[in-house]
């Protein structure tokens, strides 16, 4: 199939669908994918174990960031 076959419809979206996927590549985790290292891996479940919680509001506040 040749892009002049294609109907503006089906061309915005194989353009939009390009445009996402190289802002995933350039904006994606590039840590995805990689291993936990086992004293992370083990911060994590305590963290996700526990109930306490902490809002964006008082992260923000402990490190004197101004939305």
């Amino acid at each position: 199939m040749k892009l002049s076959d294609l109907s503006m419809k089906e061309f915005k979206k194989l353009v939009n669908g390009m445009v996402d996927d190289r802002l995933c590549e350039l904006l994606g985790d590039p840590d995805l994918g990689l291993p936990l290292d086992e004293q992370v891996r083990a911060r994590l479940k305590q963290s996700l174990a526990s109930s306490e919680r902490v809002t964006g509001d008082e992260i923000a506040e402990k490190l004197d960031l101004h939305w």
